[in-house]
């Protein structure tokens, strides 16, 4: 039986901009006690409300899934993705392919640029942590005498890297272009390591 936060998730994935009355309806509560969940949901980051006039007087609060409650529920994304990439292969040759998915990541490390500029490395490495976490990554470093390794912990591409590993080079291509420096694979979550780790150069003092 589901709880009553997953009923009101389910109700939002199926009647986006909701009201409180509209949840309490659907759900079978009463409208505080679905404030209560709403609020403890926005908190988490799972529901976002917004402003919403209907005629004469005050705007209403609605409420809608974020793209993280999005995310709780079953899609056919893998699938798709999984197809389209089958697809792409045959049409293309292997070299293509893996470039097709470089300049992708080098597109998306652009857009974080001018965030990183006038930074030392570890700064770097703190911001591209943060902003790896943006696109789905679980990411830590560390100092290794004259090197960092940067270990990913969890990977949003580890299902679909499965059947097509040229997906790696999205994260690598990213890691090497936010810190301006090569990265070097040394572990791989699908060689059957505990975690993909890089390996990057610490800066030479002059």
């Amino acid at each position: 039986m589901k709880s009553t936060r997953d009923r009101i998730l389910h109700t939002l994935a199926k009647r986006p901009r909701a009201t409180i009355n509209d949840l309490a309806e659907a759900v079978g509560i009463n409208p505080i006690s679905v404030r209560h969940h709403l609020t403890n949901l926005q908190a988490e980051g799972m529901v976002t409300a917004e402003e919403e006039r209907h005629g004469v007087g005050r705007p209403r609060l609605v409420y809608l899934l974020t793209e993280d409650g999005m995310e709780r529920f079953p899609t056919r994304y893998l699938r798709l993705t999984s197809r389209l990439l089958d697809q792409l292969k045959s049409t293309m040759p292997e070299p293509m392919v893996s470039k097709l998915f470089s300049q992708m990541a080098a597109g998306l490390a652009e857009e974080y640029a001018e965030q990183m500029k006038g930074l030392t490395m570890e700064e770097r490495l703190e911001l591209a942590k943060e902003l790896l976490a943006e696109e789905g990554f679980n990411v830590e470093w560390e100092r290794a005498g004259d090197q960092y390794q940067i270990h990913e912990i969890t990977c949003p591409y580890l299902q679909i890297g499965q059947q097509h590993p040229e997906v790696c080079t999205v994260d690598q291509t990213l890691i090497s272009k936010m810190l301006a420096v090569p990265a070097e694979k040394v572990q791989c979550i699908l060689s059957g390591d505990a975690k993909c780790t890089y390996i990057v150069q610490a800066e030479t003092k002059k």
